[in-house]
């Protein structure tokens, strides 16, 4: 157990070190973080809406601070490039996050035009089913994408690091709203950028 708490420790400094620069991307976390927890809730009374909140709000405000509000130039504070980043990123990288973010956009289109989904499941009759289908099949996707990187880097690494990525991405909405709740504050005070003077190498 140690092991995997030393690991986590390591692995959510390198999250915020490396990826969270961005006041906006801290704040958009912030709001994320806010909404999963909402979502969590939800999944006692009906996973799939608890999944259409996740994915509707809690994945699209943290992906959008990600791709459009996080710096992708050399980073002065580590001493990396983004392709350095990229590569050595435990969890989903850039190009991950586009083919996961790819497949949530394409699950309305299918059971929009093949309800049924070729006969795998009971086709929905009124618009309310229809969401209900797309909520289990986005909580279903968001299973199988965390069942995948696990069993990827025990893989290419080792369990360990696969099953306590596994527990940070299950626990990051705690600790983005410990690490984060001031960063709406610094954003009013006219702060873009988080200087990460407790991260920078010297």
């Amino acid at each position: 157990m140690k092991k995997i708490l030393d690991e986590l420790a390591v692995q959510r400094w390198d999250d915020h070190r490396y990826y969270h620069h961005s006041r906006i991307n801290q704040s958009l976390h912030l709001l994320s973080a806010c909404s999963f927890l909402v979502a969590y809730a939800l999944l006692f009374v009906d996973p799939a809406w608890a999944a259409i909140v996740a994915w509707c709000v809690s994945m699209v405000s943290r992906q959008v601070g990600h791709f459009f509000f996080e710096p992708r130039g050399y980073d002065e504070v580590n001493q990396a490039t983004d392709a350095y980043k990229e590569d050595i990123k435990v969890g989903y990288n850039i190009r991950r996050k586009i083919v996961l973010m790819g497949a949530w956009v394409l699950i309305p289109g299918v059971l929009w035009f093949e309800p049924s989904v070729f006969g795998l499941i009971e086709a929905s009759s009124t618009r309310l089913e229809y969401l209900h289908d797309v909520g289990m099949a986005w909580f279903a996707l968001g299973v199988a994408g965390l069942l995948l990187r696990v069993v990827q880097l025990w893989w290419q690494q080792n369990l360990v690091t696969g099953l306590t990525w596994a527990l940070k991405i299950i626990t990051d909405p705690f600790h983005d709203i410990a690490l984060y709740y001031k960063a709406p504050l610094y954003l009013l005070r006219g702060q873009m950028i988080d200087p990460m003077d407790h991260a920078r190498k010297h």
